[in-house]
């Protein structure tokens, strides 16, 4: 059962520890370009409405209904207007998570393993690569800073110097913990802004 718990705890808490975080909603490849694709492609903005707050629907669908005339006019003006309605549901999405828009990113860049592995969970249903996957990092990341901690622990009183890389790794220690311990105690409801990618 602790397995269980400790394994809930990595998931939430790797979320908000320092290191290279990216934003995916932004890719021309990401959740949310991929639902705006989908609504145009089968003419039905509720595809897409999901990824904005109801407040900036009237925007979406005002947007979706002037790219769907555009692309009337041909190939070229339909790229154009497909550009114009992914930048506008991107922004919008980005807006509603408190996050500034930066424009569009190129499809394929890398994410790093988590957000990968959190969609290939979502598609197969299976949670355990996952798992493994922050539990291992979570494990790394705090035997590496307790080891320094340790390691810095035995000093002499005269060594200031000596005192303050102790003081360094102890506060690094303490702060990666408490960060993971926030996490998992925070709420996980809501759109919440992603980090600058």
């Amino acid at each position: 059962m602790w397995h269980g718990r400790l394994l809930i705890v990595l998931v939430l808490s790797l979320a908000f520890l320092p290191g290279r975080i990216q934003a995916h909603c932004d890719g021309l490849d990401g959740p949310v370009v991929g639902a705006a694709r989908a609504a145009l492609e089968r003419g039905d903005v509720n595809l897409v409405l999901v990824w904005v707050l109801e407040e900036h629907e009237p925007e979406v669908r005002a947007a979706f209904e002037r790219t769907l005339s555009v692309r009337e006019l041909g190939a070229e003006a339909g790229d154009l207007a497909d550009l114009y309605f992914f930048e506008t549901v991107v922004r919008l999405h980005r807006l509603g998570e408190g996050a500034p828009y930066t424009g569009l990113k190129l499809a394929g860049r890398d994410l790093g393993p988590a957000i990968p592995a959190a969609d290939a969970a979502l598609e197969t249903g299976d949670l355990r690569p996952l798992l493994t996957l922050l539990e291992g990092e979570l494990r790394r990341g705090l035997s590496e800073r307790f080891a320094q901690v340790r390691e810095a622990t035995d000093y002499a009183a005269s060594d200031v110097e000596a005192g303050r890389r102790f003081v360094a790794s102890y506060v690094t220690f303490i702060h990666y913990v408490e960060r993971a311990h926030e996490s998992v105690r925070a709420a996980a409801h809501g759109h919440y802004p992603e980090p600058d990618s």
